[in-house]
């Protein structure tokens, strides 16, 4: 019996990384922009401070889940992040366990849980 098999209910694809508010908040927006988004965009979208940002920012550089650049437009500093290919894909799959979540806590509240790729929030 493997350890899933035994514990249904731990979800060890529930990344910690990417479970925080704010970085999960990130994730998404990057999902959303695949081309990448300004820092002053993502610190409005997630309701961030700078210094906030910037550190969840760095957590997820670390873990190779965003990559960022960091330029000039025109005379001004520009820092733009996106999502990198093996992101997105951690992304997806923390998604998915996700959807196994919320289908086991519907089921247990003895309701279906409408799939997330039927609500378009997951490709399929």
């Amino acid at each position: 019996m493997s350890k899933t098999d035994s514990a249904p209910f731990s979800y060890e694809g529930l990344d910690r990384v990417i479970h925080e508010k704010a970085r999960l908040g990130l994730l998404t927006s990057l999902m959303a922009y695949p081309k990448g988004l300004a820092f002053a965009d993502l610190k409005q979208l997630c309701g961030l401070t700078d210094g906030n940002l910037s550190r969840h920012i760095a957590v997820l550089q670390e873990a190779g889940l965003v990559e960022v650049t960091k330029g000039y437009e025109g005379n001004r500093p520009h820092t733009t992040c996106r999502l990198t290919k093996a992101g997105r894909r951690r992304f997806l799959d923390y998604l998915a366990v996700l959807e196994r979540l919320v289908r086991d806590a519907a089921r247990a509240a003895g309701r279906e849980a409408p799939p997330l790729a039927r609500l378009g929030i997951v490709s399929t």
